[in-house]
């Protein structure tokens, strides 16, 4: 095969043993790569019912087919698990050299299975495999980790894929860090570490070959001069966090644990703010022609030193989520975050759950005791120095921190149990996973696509924000249109994680961001890397196959229409200012969009998908165990 080596890697920890599997072509046309393919060999390999902590659920992890070759922004990875937060299907994306590196090793996909005794990292030296000791890692930052590992095999182009001390100490919202990018969210550092491996490290020394170099090579040349146009500016100059004034104007950005979505001080975290006070440089991925990471440091004050890369999701989490206004202490956090291994999302709002839980009265200070304050101190909202201690807290399991360090849905129900109180009516979070930068009160069709996320509140799964807030629906209203939206946003992201592609680049086709522009552009990129035959529908199949697969495996571990829901406070609390003041997500609403979205699935009305749509999508064993 061009593009692909065919061989996927097995690797035992708990007998040091591994085995190469090989799977037929169609195997390849059907789930293609990314987090398709992850949660694809999830589904084969987990032992179902599992405790995603259990050695029973496998990590996999697997590349695309643009790795290693020209392709602009090809350069990712998925990887896939039981979540830790969830239940359901954990997949995340990461970008840059380890994908590259592992691609050149000649593999397709690596699954690691069962757990070791001890801490362990695996090296996998092209079709070498070594299992080594790691304890004298423990401890490190994922940052230490990656820079250790690669002096330990004096070799620079050694890449590696690590977890941090939050991932040893099994926070449940822990990460996978390679090349300082975050597999960030659904807790995949948990999964690594409740099976002692502190990393996988690679080292490729094998070409990639394609089916038609000289073609591949001019589309790739024309999509990275589009990359450096218009189309892409906001990102090379800002990045993600241009979003901050937009979505404080439209009154959906998310403050002081959604109460709000007008932030006082959007102006001093915004991203035009942080560009002019705290920009250090602008960074890629490899592969990448646009350069989106706002590198950030924090230049005086006690944080002083802090620097990390800046996008809006993390950023929103720990400062107008938390009602902090100071840049400094939002940078000195995610930084803290991305050092210690730990999705700075999910820690912001677990964190802003707490603040409003303090305020409440449920938690005293007394509560908040640790090293640095030994008798305790006041999380109230706006107290910058509480959002960093409190991130630390959660890295290390320290006082309150273990509480928190399994996210907002345990702590909640572990807090309501102990003391009979409601705690969870302002935890924010979708099937455990806490929900993004976004205040979907004010996004009808958003609120959607969150509640029927596969692995929860996640603004990456679903474009459906983009029909309410570019105009083309009432997005305080709800029609029969959103079921259809839903629906087509989400399979048109799948595209994307499947291949996978950053979706930065996706308006560098025709100037749209659709499905008419980018996917003739995308097969004649399959076809020149592959020799395949794909065309407009066989892309599209691409997002289907890749949602189906996802949500078959849901069903298997016990997913109802029940968990396709959203939190207590969008669906009862109307905001009382900013655009978006008023509104909530009925409960009549939500189960009237449900219906539509299901219906445009072609699934049942309780969301079960029948043997014949499986079936038609080449997942025959699939339509065997759980089709209806």
């Amino acid at each position: 095969m061009y593009g692909y080596s065919g061989k996927i890697l097995h690797v035992d920890l708990t007998n040091r043993k591994t085995h190469v599997e090989r799977k037929p072509e169609e195997w390849y046309k059907i789930y293609i790569g990314g987090v398709s393919m992850a949660s694809r060999l999830c589904w084969e390999n987990i032992e179902v019912g599992c405790d995603p902590l259990s050695p029973g659920n496998p990590i996999c992890i697997a590349n695309g087919m643009f790795a290693g070759t020209p392709v602009p922004v090809g350069g990712k990875y998925g990887i896939a698990s039981k979540s830790p937060l969830t239940g359901f299907i954990g997949d995340s994306l990461s970008s840059s050299w380890f994908s590259v590196a592992l691609k050149r090793a000649g593999w397709d996909a690596i699954v690691v299975h069962g757990a070791s005794n001890d801490w362990v990292y695996v090296f996998i030296d092209d079709d070498r495999v070594e299992f080594r000791d790691a304890s004298h890692l423990v401890g490190r930052s994922a940052y230490e980790t990656e820079e250790a590992i690669r002096e330990e095999l004096n070799d620079d182009q050694v890449r590696s894929a690590v977890i941090g001390p939050a991932g040893e100490k099994l926070v449940r919202m822990a990460s996978v860090t390679n090349d300082s990018r975050q597999a960030g969210r659904t807790g995949h550092g948990a999964v690594w570490g409740s099976k002692k491996l502190k990393a996988i490290s690679v080292r490729g020394t094998h070409g990639v070959r394609v089916a038609d170099p000289e073609m591949l090579l001019k589309l790739c040349y024309d999509i990275t001069q589009t990359a450096q146009g218009p189309y892409t500016q906001k990102y090379r100059i800002l990045g993600t966090m241009a979003n901050v004034l937009n979505l404080n104007r439209l009154g959906i950005l998310p403050t002081r644990n959604y109460q709000q979505g007008v932030f006082e001080y959007a102006e001093l975290i915004s991203g035009e703010y942080l560009h002019e006070h705290y920009h250090v440089k602008t960074i890629a991925c490899a592969q990448c022609p646009i350069a989106c990471e706002q590198m950030s440091r924090v230049k005086d004050g006690p944080y002083a030193g802090a620097m990390t890369g800046i996008d809006y999701e993390p950023l929103y989490a720990v400062a107008s989520n938390c009602g902090v206004g100071d840049l400094r202490a939002g940078i000195k956090t995610v930084d803290i975050c991305d050092r210690g291994g730990m999705d700075a999302m999910s820690t912001g709002v677990t964190i802003s759950w707490a603040m409003e839980t303090f305020e409440r009265g449920i938690f005293k200070k007394e509560d908040f005791k640790c090293s640095k304050y030994p008798d305790g101190f006041e999380p109230y909202f706006g107290n910058a120095d509480a959002v960093v201690t409190l991130a630390e807290m959660i890295r290390d399991r320290e006082g309150i921190g273990d509480l928190l360090a399994e996210g907002s849905k345990r702590a909640s129900a572990r807090v309501d149990a102990e003391k009979g109180t409601e705690t969870w009516k302002w935890a924010m979070h979708i099937k455990g996973l806490e929900c993004p930068g976004y205040d979907a009160r004010g996004l009808k069709t958003f609120a959607l696509g969150l509640a029927v996320g596969t692995r929860g509140a996640c603004h990456n799964r679903t474009a459906a924000y983009d029909p309410d807030i570019q105009g083309e629906v009432d997005r305080f209203s709800v029609d029969e249109t959103r079921g259809r939206l839903a629906k087509d946003t989400e399979e048109y992201a799948a595209v994307y994680d499947t291949l996978p592609l950053c979706k930065f680049i996706r308006r560098c086709f025709t100037g749209k961001a659709d499905r008419a522009g980018a996917w003739p552009s995308i097969a004649k990129l399959i076809n020149a890397t592959t020799g395949w035959d794909f065309d407009y529908d066989a892309v599209d199949l691409i997002g289907e196959r890749a949602h189906t697969i996802k949500k078959a495996f849901n069903i298997r571990e016990g997913w109802t229409r029940a968990d396709d829901h959203l939190p207590w406070r969008w669906m009862h609390e109307p905001m009382k200012e900013g655009a978006s003041a008023g509104h909530v997500v009925t409960e009549e609403e939500l189960e009237y969009m449900k219906d539509l979205y299901y219906e445009a699935k072609g699934w049942t009305k309780d969301g079960l998908i029948p043997k014949e749509k499986l079936i038609a999508l080449g997942m025959d064993d699939v339509a065997e165990e759980i089709g209806v």
